[in-house]
């Protein structure tokens, strides 16, 4: 019985080592298609989105919209991107800000997605985030104020930092380039 405890009480740790939340409620989780149109998604369009959250709810998966305003976190080692290495470039999935770039990713075994650098300077907010005891740095996206994930000071060069980012939050588009040479190639 102490043993499980003890395994419990650190598959609870895991959880919140990274993002500090548990992890998403057991729903059903919504596609695009069965949702609303998402009007504000632009991978062109860089204007500051401000939505309500009554707004934001009508347009966004529930999945997403739990990560994205609510600050939720997804179970460790559960997105499709945390083990992905297509080249590309990452979106935000609430509003198609342009996130990170593939090159930037790497493995951390943190259990989510991990990059070392944001595409620009612009494309990510910092703020202070107090919770559950920890003093940490939220990452938000500099187009929607989404909740993306955490950075940490723990990554590899050249920044040093790890951005621990939710993976449910993610859109991903393959560099034109790769898919024409891998097309190429296969024929």
């Amino acid at each position: 019985m102490k043993q499980l405890l003890i395994m419990l009480t650190l598959m609870q740790l895991t959880f919140v080592s990274c993002e500090g939340q548990t992890a998403t409620p057991k729903e059903k989780k919504n596609t695009m298609s069965e949702t609303k149109k998402n009007p504000v998604y632009s991978k062109s369009d860089s204007s500051k989105v401000n939505l309500s959250e009554e707004e934001w709810k009508k347009i966004l998966p529930s999945d997403v919209y739990y990560i994205a305003r609510q600050k939720g976190t997804e179970r460790p080692w559960t997105s499709k991107f945390e083990k992905f290495d297509e080249v590309g470039t990452y979106f935000c999935a609430a509003c198609g800000n342009a996130l990170f770039k593939s090159d930037t990713k790497f493995e951390s075994g943190c259990g989510w997605p991990s990059f070392y650098e944001p595409i620009s300077k612009g494309s990510i907010i910092y703020t202070p985030d107090n919770s559950h005891g920890m003093q940490r740095t939220e990452v938000q996206c500099g187009r929607c104020k989404a909740h993306l994930g955490h950075v940490f000071e723990d990554g590899p060069p050249p920044t040093g930092l790890r951005y621990c980012i939710n993976g449910v939050i993610l859109d991903f588009e393959k560099a034109k380039e790769t898919e024409k040479k891998y097309n190429e190639n296969k024929g």
